[in-house]
């Protein structure tokens, strides 16, 4: 249990990141680009990938990402910088480009990875690394979007009203999970006071899911929504 838990996010992490490497791949190599671009940017993207892989590594060893007397500038590293990031490339006319070829079905299933990342939140309740608040058990009900997301594929991928608020709402229990992680910190700004603070997930390897799980997340959602949009 304790291994599982441990090593649950980093190889999440780089099952899931790498599902999303292999859609975004076959995608770029359906477009009329040249071959020389397909080659670039799908190179472009996965050295993206394992850099900031590796950034998080060093930054968590760090130990700057668990000083919360620095709060907020401890967590602005893997929350604000591939937020802004992810919403440029999402925004950008590449992506604009790429997303024709991009499978709706693709986007959506991948979202089931927020089942498993729900089970490794709770196994670390249970050893007492995490207050309740942060589970199915408390306050975090993410694993909703997890388990509707094949019900969305069977029930509304030909609904683009039905897919449009199946995104939106994901993205709303993503922010509430966020939302009330942030305010289990042992900062200022702390709402929920029992414990244990939430503080692991600041730490190597946990810090995988801010600073990759969460970051695939609000992107598979974002390049939906921007699909759905611009589909006539």
């Amino acid at each position: 249990m304790e291994l599982l838990s441990t090593l649950g996010f980093p190889l999440l992490t780089f099952v899931f990141h790498y599902l999303f490497y292999r859609q975004l791949k076959g995608a770029i190599f359906k477009t009329n680009w040249s071959a020389k671009r397909k080659q670039k940017v799908t190179f472009r993207i996965g050295i993206g990938l394992l850099t900031w892989a590796a950034l998080v590594s060093v930054v968590s060893l760090s130990g700057f990402t668990s000083r919360f007397e620095l709060f907020p500038l401890n967590a602005m590293p893997v929350l604000l910088v591939p937020l802004i990031t992810i919403l440029a490339l999402v925004l950008s006319k590449p992506t604009k480009e790429i997303l024709p070829e991009l499978p709706l079905r693709s986007l959506t299933q991948l979202q089931v990875f927020r089942v498993f990342v729900e089970l490794v939140l709770w196994l670390l309740f249970l050893q007492n690394q995490l207050p309740v608040q942060i589970t199915f058990e408390g306050l975090n009900w993410d694993v909703l979007t997890g388990i509707s997301a094949l019900l969305a594929v069977r029930f509304f991928l030909n609904s683009k009203p039905a897919m449009i608020i199946w995104n939106v709402a994901g993205l709303g229990l993503l922010i509430n999970i966020v939302v009330v992680s942030i305010l289990s910190m042992p900062t200022p700004f702390r709402v929920f006071s029992n414990e244990p603070a939430n503080v692991i997930v600041t730490q190597f390897p946990y810090l995988y899911l801010p600073a990759s799980l969460v970051s695939l997340a609000y992107t598979l959602h974002f390049m939906s929504l921007r699909k759905l949009l611009l589909k006539q």
